[in-house]
């Protein structure tokens, strides 16, 4: 499996508070900024966050996944198991508060997984994940 970087674009309601959160909570390294955007290197991916002071909160739509409320939409990175251990620390170190808290989803199963879900400060849900086997990210 060849990969190859992402490049994704989320707004933001305050440039400040996204730089603060992505930066400093989340560890990911400033690109290139201007008063209205940042680059972010989200693990090799260009994570860009775009500031429209104009967004509101908007009610959150979920699907049942495994037994959890799972936010929609949502994006992230699937990462090896010993980084997303240390993220998953790192968070709860920073205080983040979990929509769903790490833990291991379809234990036993095809795609078994470990996963985590939270929010940015402008209600950007974000998940990582991890397998121990990543030939299993699409397995059936």
């Amino acid at each position: 499996m060849s990969i190859r970087p992402f490049h994704l674009a989320i707004p933001v309601h305050d440039l400040e508070q996204a730089r603060k959160f992505y930066g400093q909570v989340l560890g990911f390294s400033e690109g290139r900024s201007s008063d209205h955007w940042i680059d972010y290197d989200c693990y090799g991916h260009q994570l860009v966050v775009h500031l429209d002071a104009s967004m509101e909160s908007a009610e959150k739509a979920h699907n049942q996944v495994d037994g959890h409320a799972v936010p929609v939409p949502h994006f992230g990175v699937v990462l090896d198991m010993a980084t997303w251990q240390d993220l998953a620390k790192r968070l709860k170190g920073q205080g983040v508060q979990f929509a769903i808290e790490p833990y291991i989803r379809f234990k036993g199963q095809p795609g078994e997984q470990a996963t985590m879900f939270f929010y940015d400060p402008s209600g950007n849900a974000l998940e990582f994940k991890a397998f121990n086997d990543l030939s299993q990210l699409f397995a059936k």
